[in-house]
């Protein structure tokens, strides 16, 4: 057995209070997505208006309070005027990001209509690509005004009496990356974001706006990126957004689970960058982290270059279905405990996305949905994981892996729900060769016992679920210790731990 780990909470330990939007997704007109994801008319559990119940039912389980939308690299070549009024008068459209065809069937009408059957809200993201300012503002005037102007009564006679009221909107996608329709230059891009949220912000002051960072880590132009984005817009934005995907082509388990470190480095090098212009600008105003397209994506990357290649202008084809593994679930468990440890910070994030494109949730065309192994260790955070996150004492062993070093062995997260009288710990054990004990002294909540440990737990890294068959589900632990404040157990190498404690009523 490795070192054992020793962890003290304290409700005084306070990081900060946790943006529900933390546990956000994304739904973009990408592949399976839309069209035989969220809405299949015909379908055996579909509603009134196409939209699958099932589906449904587990967005709510999952309990997503904001949906990014409609892309993603979709975004830059969206005209959102062919995706609403009537459904036989709508253009169809060549997306030109994923070499497909959108029929637009589903537009934004029948998108904010499926969010409020799933207790969701709308994070818009704006054509800065191909469009402007001006496209912008009608398209938030259609959305959010009661005018008796023009775009505003248009989306009446569209049967939609109230404005959508969307709150949040990011002023583009990934402007930096040379795949982008519409790509520009820190300067260009700067120009245009902050000439579009001033514009905006003039017809609804009320707006939040997440400003375009870096499309991921590896990027030649980062961080400049963010400082010369941020000089132009920094009066304007409220969020820079960040992206980053990963992988384990090398098989090395190890490794793979050692990538969170990255993301540390990531997340320490932007808000440095926004704290940069912060000092330059002599503003008292922060600019906080949307982290609104994090994932494991590599699985398909391959058959998905090619089916784009040799079979272009389909219509809702079988794109970037990665099915996870076992391995995958503890990555992204290791991902949601780093944003909790940042969370005065990172205040919105979307795991991309939610529905058959690189996703927690899979449906088969005429059959059932079901739960991917990822979707669990998202559904704990965003049960467990509201309230004010805590800053533990903790004091680990750490091991080396082929490309990082000094690895912590348990990586761990404690938040303090005072509303629920509730204490959760996350914990992943990503040491590869050992059991660990785990020790928390949870002296500083009097009363509080363990009410609940679930884990994911396998043998085999590579082990994943399907339509028939899901051996990756969460079990309850019972063989545990709890004695004057202080909880004992293994935790088992290679594993996904939730501890929830609860005060004893007397």
């Amino acid at each position: 057995m490795g070192q054992k780990t020793k962890m003290i909470v304290d409700k005084d330990f306070r990081l900060a209070d946790i943006d529900d939007r933390l546990y956000g997704s994304f739904i973009e007109h990408l592949g399976r997505a839309v069209y035989t994801g969220i809405y299949q008319p015909g379908h055996p559990s579909a509603d009134e208006d196409g939209f699958r119940k099932d589906v449904i039912e587990l967005v709510r389980e999952l309990n997503v309070p904001v949906i990014r939308y409609p892309g993603g690299n979709f975004v830059s070549n969206f005209f959102w005027e062919d995706s609403v009024g009537p459904k036989d008068q709508r253009r169809k459209r060549l997306d030109l990001a994923w070499r497909t065809v959108e029929s637009n069937e589903v537009g934004l009408g029948e998108f904010s209509d499926w969010c409020r059957k799933t207790n969701s809200s709308i994070m818009m993201a704006l054509n800065l690509g191909t469009r402007g300012t001006a496209d912008a503002l009608n398209l938030l005037e259609y959305c959010n005004l009661d005018t008796g102007t023009y775009y505003a009564d248009l989306r009446r006679q569209h049967g939609a009496d109230k404005p959508y009221g969307i709150k949040t909107w990011c002023l583009g996608n990934e402007m930096d990356g040379p795949w982008q329709m519409g790509h520009k230059t820190a300067a260009e891009y700067g120009r245009l974001a902050a000439e579009t949220a001033k514009a905006m912000k003039a017809m609804d002051h009320s707006l939040e706006f997440v400003v375009c960072g870096s499309s991921n880590i590896e990027m030649p132009t980062f961080p400049q990126w963010e400082a010369s984005t941020l000089e132009e817009t920094y009066e304007y934005v409220d969020y820079i957004s960040l992206h980053q995907y990963y992988g384990n082509r090398s098989g090395d388990t190890a490794d793979f689970f050692a990538k969170t470190q990255d993301l540390e480095s990531f997340l320490h090098s932007v808000t440095a960058a926004c704290d940069f212009i912060k000092a330059k600008k002599r503003s008292r105003k922060n600019i906080y982290l949307s982290f609104d397209e994090w994932n494991v994506w590599y699985h398909s990357t391959d058959s998905d270059n090619e089916q784009m290649a040799a079979k272009p202008w389909q219509t809702a084809p079988h794109l970037l279905e990665d099915i996870y593994n076992f391995e995958d679930a503890i990555l992204n468990g290791l991902i949601l405990i780093t944003f909790l440890k940042h969370a005065d910070r990172v205040k919105i994030a979307c795991l991309a996305q939610l529905v058959n494109v690189i996703a927690p949730i899979m449906t088969e065309t005429d059959g059932p949905a079901w739960r991917q192994t990822i979707f669990y260790p998202f559904l704990h955070a965003s049960k467990y994981g509201r309230g004010t996150a805590l800053t533990p004492v903790i004091s680990t062993g750490t091991h080396d892996t082929s490309q990082h070093c000094c690895v912590t062995d348990i990586e761990s997260a404690a938040v303090y729900n005072e509303e629920k009288q509730e204490v959760t710990i996350f914990a992943v054990n990503r040491n590869t060769d050992s059991d660990i004990e785990f020790e928390a002294d949870i002296r500083g909540f009097a009363d509080y016992k363990a009410r609940e440990y679930l884990v994911l737990e396998s043998d085999d890294m590579k082990i994943s679920n399907s339509a028939t068959d899901s051996p990756v589900v969460p079990k309850n632990r019972t063989d545990y210790k709890m004695d004057g404040g202080i909880f004992t157990a293994v935790m088992k190498k290679c594993s996904w731990n939730v501890i929830v404690f609860s005060k004893e009523s007397r």
